[in-house]
């Protein structure tokens, strides 16, 4: 298997560029695809920017996470966590946002996630805030569109991710329940179901305490000893069908989706997503941020999925749910999962080149989990597992994989911004700096139906931009196209390289759009910038 790192190399705008040899005519298969599908259907260009500060005073603290837009008033609500607000910005005329108001939520915590009730039935918006204690449940409160608060509900611990059904009927949210710092505490998680009774709220909370060891179909659960099932799983994100019947709920550390029926208001699955084996032809990653090129190899690691954003779509009658493959482990005082290869005793029977193998500038800087891979307990590791998949895949709902792109996005950013490879989103001059952790980490996720066309876009959170794929046929997926607003000469702490760290996408069809053409609007949660793309057929 690690013979498998002998390679070549070349050089793309005099960056150096190495490639394993099994890995060579895959690469220039992708990059033809690209080039075809990339001439055809539809690309993307901004038509504005816009953020509630300065550029330089906002620049990573969370000015722009999430962004929902309004087709009855031609607004969008940005969650500002910078200023703990919802920000209001009229867009009817998109080329020239205008800021309406910014509603103080700071007397209820800290805004993760904003939803427009899309019946015109209610002048409603739902905002999901997190008490700031992970020992206090959390709140959603209810504006209506002028940005007046309404009324409010208690709601699980950390409300992290809500979202209406498609008849604005019901809100379902992801309460996440991370423990503090010292995990001394950890809630459970849980997913809130909130009704519409008469001119009340009926919130009905959905436990995790039900699932026994023996349903977990997969899902990982890894806290610290004593840790249960219901405080282990961390719901993350909801996806709801086109009918309303189910909610799909991600919990990105546990690996797994959730499946909640919300006419019975139960849990009818759990499953865990697996792992893609990138020492597989088309599955290679860039380990290292110590070896001064870019070299994208086959490695004995395997990548758990762990998505952040999810999207529920229907092809013909079967709902299909894609997720952006940003992995994430956990990080506390109190308790971590994580180390690097270099720092782990490897098994010699499994790995008889693990000296060479944890050098820098092979696989030693490769961040991977300390919970799984000795499944023998003798306290070395016999299989090496990463966090995240730096991929976007479909699966089927009952968690099956239809489709990843496997390691698309690396090489695609390998070849056309070799400079910039595997940046992070808060330093220009950055390259390859991601290469150890997560890649260029997909996390923002929206999709949008065109002309008959079903696509998706992909925001990526560490090096920027947007991808565009067209997955009409979910097993047969083409790449599309490729923008980044980012201004790579530019300074990130003076507010002068455009847009850094995609966040939340909200996608805007052409008959709900102000000038009768699709809009794409992007939440950057590190430059603090919303910014509206109009989105052309080509």
């Amino acid at each position: 298997m690690f013979a498998r790192i002998f390679r070549f190399t070349f050089s793309i705008n005099n960056r150096q560029v190495m490639y394993s040899s099994l890995k060579f005519s895959f690469i220039l298969f992708s990059l033809g695809l690209i080039a075809q599908a990339g001439y055809s259907q539809i690309s993307i260009s901004p038509i504005s920017s816009v953020s509630n500060g300065s550029l330089e005073a906002i620049f990573d603290e969370s000015a722009a996470e999430i962004v929902k837009y309004d087709s009855l008033t031609k607004q969008i609500y940005v969650v500002n966590g910078s200023a703990d607000s919802i920000d209001i910005f009229d867009v009817s005329d998109p080329f020239s946002p205008v800021l309406i108001t910014a509603v103080d939520l700071s007397g209820y915590g800290n805004p993760n996630s904003v939803a427009v009730n899309p019946s015109a039935k209610y002048n409603e918006v739902a905002v999901a805030v997190d008490s700031g204690e992970a020992d206090i449940r959390g709140t959603v409160v209810f504006l209506n569109k002028a940005g007046e608060i309404l009324d409010s509900v208690v709601v699980g611990y950390l409300p992290d991710m809500l979202t209406y059904d498609s008849k604005g009927k019901r809100l379902v949210v992801a309460n996440e329940g991370e423990p503090n710092d010292d995990y001394t505490f950890d809630p459970e998680g849980s997913v809130s179901i909130i009704e519409r009774r008469g001119a009340n709220y009926a919130v009905t909370e959905v436990s995790f305490a039900s699932i026994s060891e023996d349903e977990l179909n997969g899902a990982r659960i890894s806290g610290p000893l004593g840790t249960t099932i219901a405080q282990d799983l961390e719901p993350e994100y909801v996806a709801i069908d086109s009918k309303g019947q189910f909610a799909y709920v991600a919990c990105q550390e546990n690996n797994a989706l959730v499946k909640v029926d919300l006419n019975r208001k139960a849990i009818v699955g759990i499953f865990g997503l697996g792992y893609k084996n990138h020492a597989e032809l088309g599955n290679a990653i860039d380990a290292s941020d110590r070896d001064e090129a870019i070299l994208i190899a086959n490695w004995p690691v395997k990548g758990l999925f762990m998505p952040d954003s999810i999207v529920a779509y229907e092809v013909g009658e079967k709902t299909y749910i894609v997720t952006a493959n940003e992995g994430d482990g956990r990080e506390y005082d109190g308790y971590e999962d994580e180390d690097r290869v270099k720092d782990l005793v490897l098994d010699p029977s499994a790995f008889p080149l693990a000296s060479t193998l944890q050098e820098d500038e092979n696989l030693g800087r490769l961040t991977v989990l300390t919970t799984q891979g000795d499944p023998d307990a003798d306290g070395d590791h016999d299989e090496l597992f990463s966090f995240g998949a730096r991929s976007f895949s479909i699966f089927s709902e009952d968690g099956a994989l239809i489709f990843d792109s496997g390691d698309f996005i690396e090489t695609y950013l390998a070849e056309n911004l070799p400079d910039a490879f595997n940046a992070t989103n808060d330093e220009n001059g950055s390259f390859d700096s991601r290469s150890d952790a997560k890649g260029p980490e997909p996390e923002a996720l929206a999709l949008g139906a065109i002309a008959g066309q079903t696509y998706a876009f992909v925001g990526l959170e560490r090096i920027g931009g947007i991808m565009i794929f067209d997955i009409t046929d979910p097993r047969e997926v083409s790449f599309v196209d490729y923008f980044n607003n980012r201004d790579f000469t530019g300074s990130a702490k003076l507010g002068t390289a455009g847009d850094l760290g995609p966040e939340g996408i909200d996608f805007v069809p052409a008959l709900e759009s102000p000038i009768g053409l699709p809009l794409l609007i992007v939440a950057n949660e590190v430059s603090g910038t919303t910014t509206i793309y109009r989105v052309d057929s080509k």
